[in-house]
């Protein structure tokens, strides 16, 4: 008998014909447990990652899953492909091992994708750093590393492929000038939040306007064409980046004091409690707890206005916008409760009419000047 079957070609034999078959089954089998086996490790590497504040373990973990999860799968998928592919056509076994080495510069490059946007969050949070890194800088290095990423893996690709990558920079060179001429307002757009980036003249978060556009509000986004601003009113707004290099902008944000400046009036008749309401103002300013003592303060009798004399008061406080109304309203009622108890009033517009010979009631009517071409006008004629 074994030297019957011994004198068998292999190919005759039932079992040798079919051995592909079982390399396959045992390839998807080990892919199976390969990707159970992966799930479970980077489950507990995470939870032990999880639990330091470190920037970078955990969010390679949470990275490298997916990818992994992928790149298992189509490997073993692809293997068993190619096994099968020599069995019938050695042709399409050569394109797949083309496809098998695009997709693992792919998997590569949507990992370090997935890793520098992780990154980018935890950079900003303070569950991981004391004290978190600018979201504006973050942001910028985060899609200049993503541009990059991007670039670099198409023209390995192009190289995997056969393509010549001189020959694809040449193209894009040229091809880069003409885009150039077609697509000026979009670089435009692009070098104006490059220079955003670089200058940080706001970051999000801040509060910014321009006194030559109707541009006030909350950044929100920072894009390289676009910057989405929110205005009080929770309007978004979307101003070109172009703009940011050809206006003046302001960054209420960043001040440091905020100013108050008022000026308050008493009556002409009061004019001679004016030296001690100033002195008083002054000394209130100079106690009080949320006036900046190491700016500038002035409270000077400043003005003779048409019903009023005034006097001004000059100082700085918290920079916070809605503290800084409160503060003003406190010193305002203090100001004005100095000048009550001093005897003075706050004047209002008054007007005084002058008439050569005066008025006089007799009978009901009001009578004229002597000399008043007319007869006497009635009190409701006056009115």
């Amino acid at each position: 008998m074994n030297d019957l079957i011994e004198g068998l070609p292999l190919e005759n034999l039932p079992l040798a014909g079919q051995l592909w078959v079982y390399k396959v089954f045992a390839i998807v089998f080990a892919s199976l447990i390969l990707a159970y086996v992966g799930k479970l490790l980077l489950d507990r590497i995470e939870a032990r990652a999880s639990i330091t504040p470190n920037v970078w373990d955990d969010a390679l973990v949470i990275a490298a899953r997916r990818p992994l999860w992928v790149l298992i799968w189509s490997m073993g998928l692809l293997w068993a492909a190619r096994i099968t592919a020599l069995e019938m056509d050695e042709d399409f076994a050569e394109v797949l091992e083309s496809i098998q080495s695009v997709l693992l510069i792919g998997l590569l490059a949507w990992f370090l994708l997935r890793l520098a946007s992780k990154v980018e969050e935890r950079l900003v949070d303070s569950r991981y750093l004391q004290k978190p890194m600018d979201q504006t800088t973050v942001s910028a290095i985060g899609k200049l590393l993503r541009i990059s990423v991007i670039i670099t893996s198409a023209l390995v690709i192009l190289q995997t492929l056969g393509y010549s990558i001189s020959g694809v920079l040449a193209f894009g060179g040229i091809g880069g000038i003409a885009v150039g001429f077609a697509a000026k307002d979009l670089l435009a757009n692009f070098f104006g939040g490059l220079m955003v980036y670089l200058d940080r003249p706001f970051s999000v978060g801040e509060w910014v306007r321009s006194p030559d556009k109707e541009i006030e509000g909350t950044v929100e986004h920072i894009g390289w064409r676009l910057t989405r601003i929110r205005t009080f009113d929770k309007r978004p707004i979307y101003v070109p980046n172009a703009i940011f290099t050809s206006v003046v902008l302001q960054n209420p944000s960043r001040m440091t004091h905020r100013r108050i400046f008022e000026h308050i009036g008493i009556r002409y008749d009061d004019i001679q409690h004016m030296e001690p309401i100033v002195k008083e103002v002054r000394e209130m300013l100079k106690a009080h707890p949320e006036i900046a003592q190491d700016q500038t303060q002035m409270v000077y009798f400043d003005r003779c206005a048409a019903s009023s004399v005034d006097f001004f008061i000059y100082c700085f406080t918290t920079p916070v916008w809605a503290e800084f109304h409160r503060v003003k309203e406190d010193v305002l009622l203090k100001i004005l409760a100095i000048v009550e108890q001093q005897g003075a009033q706050i004047a209002f517009p008054t007007s005084t009419l002058h008439v050569p010979d005066g008025l006089t009631l007799r009978g009901g009517e009001v009578e004229g000047p002597r000399d008043a071409p007319g007869r006497g006008a009635t009190p409701q004629e006056v009115s």
